[in-house]
This record gives structure tokens, sequence and C-alpha cells, in this order.
């Protein structure tokens, strides 16, 4: 028997972000209220102050984004 496939959180936008040192991280999670009230542009902030987080608690910092786009589905 197949697995169900896991239903996408309701109410996140994904983004596939490009650091320039040449990462990728694909699919990073943003609040679709958070875009709603401020733009899309405004995903950049939230991208980079979860990257501010985990950097907090792991000790290890990402460098700067050099782009960020949607994901496609």
């Amino acid at each position: 028997m197949a697995k169900k496939k896991p239903k996408v959180a309701e109410g996140f936008l994904f983004f596939d972000v490009i650091y320039e040192d040449g990462t990728k991280s694909s699919r990073r999670k943003v609040s679709a209220s958070e875009i709603e009230d401020m733009g899309e542009a405004h995903a950049r902030t939230v991208i980079m102050d979860q990257d501010r987080k985990v950097a907090e608690m792991s000790g290890n910092s990402r460098g700067a984004i050099k782009s960020i786009a949607r994901s496609a589905k």
C-alpha cells in the first residue's frame, strides 16, 4: 500500500535561497500572513531572522543571501 503524501502546511509560502558562498537552501517556509501584510520582499528579512536564530543555537553562521525566489510547486 502506498504511503500518503504529507500535507503542505496551510498558510505558508516556500522560497529557495542562494547564499553568496554558492550554497542553496530549498523550500524555506515563511508565513503567508507576514508576506500578505508586508509584501513578498519581506521574505528576505524573515529568512535572515530565521538564519540568525539558527546561528545562535548552533554557533555556525550562514553567509549573506545572494538571491531569493519563490519555490515551484
